[in-house]
């Protein structure tokens, strides 16, 4: 039976201290934080594990520097201590990274003044990451030739952190940790319909992959829908003081920009900033801002040339990019938080509005809903989730060590040392590590052990899949047998980052992808 299969089992007729609805980073680092608290926790999604706007992020972990234009110091003060945390504590997934921010006249301020920002931002961040520092044109050519200078006023170098795998992947970390406390956790199952009673809520869920329907009772319910948030609320007649606005922010992957690791920043023409983002052998050019009434919304035809046209007025490129470079796409909506003064959102800046969350109660329906968010103040919504059920009556204990972060130094270079033995110590081909080791243990933790076994067993899985990537046979047998994959784009987009950085069409056309389908159950 397969692990799936088994937390389906394990729903039906069970009863839970706590339901929790969605399965993104919100959900997911609720679900951990509460099974670590010896709560029994069962967390249910639609699609797959971040499986919406937690897989179109810009892989970014950081204290919000845009946000002192608008002087939200005490918001960036928290993110920039919750990015520090998370740092911390994910040494080999989050790596510190300097963001190169070039003035020029598209730009809403003086370089001078984004230089004492800059500082600013340093200070606030505790001086935990290398200090900023201040270029002139003529440096910026020398350091970054692909930068177009010709109306640059300026540069400011800062740094701030990001992942080196995917946001799905992280958010997936969660999940794993929450399944290892003991928890129950189903992709693809959607809430079929909910009562209220006195002891609780009588929960349906269906599965949408069989249409089975199963019935399970929950003292308490975490709405973690995300951009959804609101449509369940009113499906349950909850009245809250906030709601969500969207922002769509869209992401294009193209071949490799600049040699340098670093995030090259610049203003747009709307004077938004906007990004080149490393991703392995790849560049992610992004994100954009732009209202909309869909939560579904793609990229659109629009969207792809306002961005290449913004990056190609700013680099100097052989070639101009177009529509036939774009290797892949991101498109999300970022769930943004409005007060609901009378009920009424009209007129409301979006525009200025940060990614900060709020955390309500419904004491009656015994309902906890998290609105808005982003990855780098997740570990603080985990904490304050298990806060507000803890007052609605939800009893646990305090947290146990390892819900989070990764294991300690001394395991890890134990893996290192043992990998060796099976070849692992070679370099990547394309991922940013100096060995096979490195890649292997941030992507699985203390599931690199198994790796290894696995390897030892058989050599031939430390081949690589689908060509020359850096997802190797033994990953793959490790995820049909841990991970929960139902279908090939779970493995592609989320489990791993493969269909960002290769062409999705490519990868499902080459001569491995039938037994990759095998190995992982999909046939």
């Amino acid at each position: 039976m397969s692990r799936r299969s088994e937390n389906l089992e394990r729903l039906d007729g069970g009863t839970f201290d706590v339901l929790i609805v969605g399965g993104g980073i919100n959900g997911a680092v609720s679900a951990a934080a509460l099974t670590a608290r010896g709560v029994r926790v069962a967390v249910i999604d639609r699609g797959d594990f971040a499986g919406f706007t937690s897989q179109e992020s810009s892989n970014l972990v950081w204290g919000g520097f845009k946000y002192l234009e608008n002087y939200e110091i005490p918001l960036v003060w928290k993110l920039c201590k919750s990015r520090n945390h998370l740092m911390r504590q994910y040494p080999t997934q989050i790596a510190e990274i300097g963001f190169l921010a070039t003035l020029d006249r598209s730009s809403p301020f003086p370089s001078w003044l984004a230089a004492m920002g800059s500082f600013s931002y340093w200070a606030i961040g505790r001086f935990f990451t290398k200090p900023p520092k201040y270029y002139r044109p003529r440096k910026i050519e020398a350091i970054e030739p692909v930068i177009d200078t010709t109306t640059a006023s300026g540069a400011i170098e800062y740094a701030d952190g990001y992942l080196k795998d995917n946001d799905a992947r992280f958010v997936w970390g969660f999940i794993r940790s929450a399944l290892d406390g003991g928890a129950v956790a189903l992709n693809y199952a959607s809430l079929g319909g909910s009562n209220r009673t006195s002891e609780g809520w009588e929960l349906t869920v269906v599965d949408e992959l069989t249409d089975r329907k199963v019935n399970l009772r929950a003292r308490a319910i975490v709405n973690a829908a995300g951009p959804f948030v609101d449509g369940l609320n009113e499906k349950w007649d909850l009245r809250t003081e906030h709601r969500i606005v969207y922002s769509k922010g869209i992401h294009l992957i193209v071949p490799k920009l600049t040699d340098s690791d670093r995030v090259l920043a610049f203003f747009d023409d709307t004077r938004r900033l906007f990004y080149v983002i490393p991703m392995a052998h790849r560049s992610v050019i992004g994100t954009t801002d732009t209202r909309t009434e869909n939560a579904s919304e793609g990229v659109t035809g629009e969207d792809r040339v306002f961005l290449l046209d913004q990056i190609n007025d700013r680099l100097d490129l052989e070639a101009p990019l177009t529509p036939a470079d774009v290797i892949g796409e991101r498109s999300g909506v970022r769930p943004l938080v409005v007060a609901m003064s009378g009920g009424d959102q009209e007129g409301v800046d979006w525009t200025k509005l940060s990614r900060k969350h709020e955390v309500e109660s419904e004491k009656q329906s015994r309902v906890v809903t998290i609105f808005g968010g982003k990855l780098t103040d997740c570990l603080n919504v985990g904490d304050e989730v298990a806060e507000a059920l803890g007052d609605l009556g939800i009893e646990m204990g305090g947290p146990s060590q390892g819900w989070f972060g990764e294991p300690p130094a001394s395991e890890r270079e134990a893996f290192y040392v043992a990998a060796r033995r099976v070849g692992l110590d070679r370099a990547p081909a394309i991922e940013r590590a100096s060995t096979m080791a490195e890649v292997i243990w941030r992507r699985h933790g203390h599931a690199a052990h198994d790796i290894l076994r696995l390897i030892e067993a058989d050599p031939s899985t430390a081949e690589p899949v689908l060509g020359q990537t850096d997802v190797l046979w033994a990953e793959v047998q490790l995820m049909a047998d841990r991970e929960m994959i139902a279908d090939i784009d779970d493995f592609l987009r989320r489990r791993t980052k493969l269909s960002l950085i290769f062409r999705r069409d490519e990868l499902l056309a080459h001569p491995d992808m039938p037994r990759v389908k095998e190995v992982l159950g999909l046939t």
